[in-house]
């Protein structure tokens, strides 16, 4: 199971949630044990995965359960974790346009959209209606994200920020807007991490002596192992918007060359991000490193993508696992743009 204390030595809790909060999905789905599942299924000889036709209560009530544990166990690590040590206060709103160049932004966007996906999916496998589950899925989206602003909010380090509300928001509407106007997802917010090689050159503080290299600070904000680079390093994360072609094409779309499954895929990163708002790190023990030779900037990626609850497949276990990780943008051919860099083309980008 993923210990929340993982994270406890950074100051980025927004962007954990983009990847921890479908981790957490995958653990609570596959952890019910055989008995339960069959206990769960409604009728025998019915798969423990596919969803239920009508309203199965003891799915339900063991789904709502389980989800307001997970619910109050992560909001009571969460403060453990990562407001404990900090003085509480008055509510109060903060500006923080343009820290780590707006990257945890967009963290909230995607985090958002994904969580109402997965509570939608969560809703129709109890049997829930689609309407019904589509506000289901927009309120837990809103309820995981505005707990920790509100969290946020009393703290005196951080503060409620509109900014991250107002994306927040922006990923529960896409999401909730698709599925009442098509019922059903034409464009996937995604995400994927590729690290960049920080460079193991010296850089030397002039008034202190303090020497070290742009991976030392890199691996001192964002973590060292592949892991935490993933869940924290804002330089390797690119989100994503996977639009898939097929689905927008109306009545004929079965009669169409374009595979179902195949999408195009336009995203945002950003590089040489070392600070929240300018290039300074820090250490706890209180050594300073001003990166002055790294200049911020932010690159733009056009890709192809694979949606994954497309791929056919008789096996209902697999169209679950589909579903809970299709999130993660697939490795592809991948042309970027940057001020920095101009155009450049990967064979394969992640």
């Amino acid at each position: 199971m993923i210990n929340p204390f993982f994270f406890q030595n950074t100051l980025l809790p927004r962007q954990v949630q983009i990847k921890l909060l479908p981790f957490l999905f995958l653990l609570g789905t596959f952890a019910f044990p055989s008995e339960v599942k069959a206990q769960l299924s409604s009728e025998v000889g019915v798969s423990f995965w596919t969803p239920s036709d009508t309203l199965n209560p003891k799915r339900f009530w063991t789904l709502a359960g389980g989800g307001a544990l997970v619910y109050t166990t992560a909001s009571i690590g969460l403060y453990q974790v990562w407001y404990k040590d900090y003085p509480l206060g008055k509510f109060r709103i903060f500006d923080d346009w343009g820290e780590w160049e707006n990257m945890d932004k967009w963290g909230h966007f995607i985090t958002a959209y994904t969580e109402s996906y997965l509570a939608y999916k969560g809703a129709r496998w109890t049997g829930v209606d689609q309407k019904s589950a589509v506000w289901i899925g927009a309120g837990v989206g809103m309820l995981l994200q505005g707990t920790i602003e509100v969290m946020d909010g009393f703290s005196e380090r951080w503060g409620f920020s509109l900014h991250d509300m107002a994306f927040n928001t922006g990923g529960v509407v896409l999401f909730t807007s698709q599925e009442l106007l098509w019922e059903e997802q034409r464009i996937w917010l995604k995400v994927s991490s590729t690290r960049p090689r920080y460079s193991l050159d010296p850089i030397t503080n002039p008034q202190t002596g303090f020497t070290a290299s742009a991976r030392d600070a890199a691996y001192d904000l964002f973590g060292s192992n592949f892991l935490e680079a993933f869940v924290k390093d804002y330089n390797s994360m690119t989100v994503w918007a996977s639009i898939n072609p097929y689905t927008f094409m109306g009545k004929n779309r079965d009669q169409s060359k374009w595979p179902p499954w195949l999408m195009v895929s336009v995203g945002i990163g950003a590089d040489e991000i070392f600070g929240a708002y300018g290039n300074v790190w820090t250490r706890d023990d209180g050594q300073q490193l001003h990166l002055r030779d790294y200049t911020r900037y932010q690159q733009y990626y056009l890709s192809l993508d694979i949606d994954l609850t497309r791929i056919k497949t008789k096996s209902a276990f697999l169209k679950t696992v589909f579903s809970a990780i299709n999130w993660i943008k697939i490795p592809a051919p991948t042309l970027e743009y940057s001020d920095r860099n101009g155009f450049r083309f990967h064979p394969v980008y992640w």
